[in-house]
């Protein structure tokens, strides 16, 4: 029987969140057969990873250090076969700012966006914002819209940086970014590896959040947030958005699971937001609800997940 150890956890902002994730795992994972078994971790040393007695690691962690690259690292270090892309992978993903790049080289769509200079939250009635309202304010390297901040105008601006500048306080190694607002439909493209390593687009998911922002409270602490599969939304463009994500994720080295999120505008323009190399796994989360309407469950979705971790360790044996 394959065990599994499930992590959970990490020190970032998502912590709860990774923790409901990796919950929701551990039971797919015993509903499935496998031997799984769950821990929450901080940040654990080399020498900790490396007594990890397992067949296979899913890193269920959500945030910079858990999603980011550095667990990655260590557990390629450790040649513990794990669920999820590779170090460089997960460090390019979770840099927004890097992820524009790489899609402006492929000339796919996506907002126009600066780095945020935190020392404008010294004097906010100095400050000049580079992009022409509405701006997003967010950070460059967190998930689940933590620290996400909305800007209509000067007002809300100037409100935004003192905000920012209370949340550096207490976080100074954030780096923000200043992003355009697009206003549209949210879409989002889960990806997931068959087991010849070839990347595949499940069914597209569409939010809509009651206030129009899809921030954490929308995510995780209201139930007012509405969930579509398979929305209505014309061939051509749902083809070109599964395309187009499929593109950004080889560009990036993405392997065994992705999500890929997107604004569709009215006019049928769309936009790349973010990818997510490790996506959440909560019972409001987007990519399980992707492979259930896939006719997936979630216990096919995680057993399949581990069986491709398995396929490298006995491909690296050869």
């Amino acid at each position: 029987m394959t065990r599994v150890l499930i992590l959970g956890g990490g020190p970032d902002a998502e912590r709860e969140v990774s923790i409901s994730s990796a919950s929701s795992i551990h039971q797919a994972c015993l509903d499935a057969g496998l031997d799984a078994k769950l821990k929450i971790i901080d940040q654990p040393t080399f020498d900790e990873v490396c007594g990890w007695d397992t067949d296979v690691v899913f890193p269920a962690l959500h945030g910079r250090y858990g999603e980011g690259g550095a667990l990655q690292k260590l557990l390629e270090q450790s040649q513990h076969p794990f669920v999820g892309s590779r170090s460089q992978a997960s460090r390019l993903a979770m840099d927004k700012i890097a992820t524009k790049m790489i899609a402006a080289r492929l000339s796919i769509p996506t907002p126009a966006a600066v780095i945020f200079d935190p020392c404008d939250t010294a004097h906010p009635d100095e400050s000049v914002c580079p992009l022409e309202f509405p701006v997003v304010i967010k950070p460059v390297a967190d998930g689940s819209s933590v620290g996400l901040h909305v800007c209509h105008d000067e007002s809300d601006y100037l409100d935004a940086l003192k905000q920012i500048g209370a949340e550096l306080d207490q976080n100074p190694s954030r780096v923000y970014m200043i992003e355009r607002l697009v206003v549209g439909r949210e879409i989002t493209v889960s990806v997931y590896e068959d087991l010849s390593g070839d990347l595949i687009a499940l069914p597209l998911v569409e939010i809509s959040p009651a206030d129009g922002i899809y921030d954490y409270d929308a995510k995780y602490t209201r139930s007012d947030t509405h969930y579509s599969a398979n929305p209505d939304i014309a061939d051509g463009v749902a083809g070109g958005l599964n395309a187009h994500a499929l593109r950004i994720c080889i560009a990036l080295g993405v392997q065994h699971l992705a999500r890929v999120d997107f604004l569709l505008s009215d006019d049928g323009h769309w936009a790349l937001l973010e990818v997510n190399t490790m996506p959440g796994f909560t019972p409001t989360s987007l990519f399980p609800m992707a492979a259930i309407a896939n006719d997936m469950s979630m216990s096919n979705l995680c057993d399949h997940l581990v069986q491709c971790a398995l396929k490298e360790r006995v491909s690296s044996t050869h």
